[in-house]
């Protein structure tokens, strides 16, 4: 069982600046991803949008298009965890930001969230215009 606790939001000015972390208890495989996806208020969990993911095993990376350039995930040094670097936010990314971990890091669906096991409860990112 993995069981992940994120840390870091908080309220930003437009085109400020956050790091979220995240650290995963139980084991993460080299099979695995973690990553980050946010929900917009007003929004269902169905509807939780993928931010970036990386493999555990190879350190690959994926973003959505819309924070490629301003957002930047990596694992970290202490064991299980991850940061998300969020740069020139934007009012619209306003959400609730969500670290997750999926058993299957191979998946080409990883920007799914049905696709993802694991999920922390998530850390409020709020940015002022």
């Amino acid at each position: 069982q993995v069981q992940l606790t994120e840390s870091g939001g908080g309220l930003v000015q437009a085109g400020g600046s956050l790091r979220l972390s995240c650290v995963a208890s139980g084991r993460i495989y080299s099979s695995f991803a973690m990553g980050w996806f946010r929900q917009p208020p007003g929004k269902e969990r169905e509807e939780r949008e993928f931010v970036a993911a990386i493999t555990w095993g190879d350190l690959r990376t994926t973003y959505t298009d819309s924070v490629k350039g301003r957002f930047t995930i990596s694992r970290g040094d202490v064991k299980n965890t991850i940061y998300l670097d969020m740069n020139n936010l934007k009012p619209e990314e306003t959400a609730r930001y969500y670290c997750a971990a999926s058993s299957d890091a191979s998946s080409k669906r990883l920007s799914v969230s049905s696709q993802w096991d694991y999920w922390g409860r998530g850390t409020q990112v709020t940015v002022s215009s």
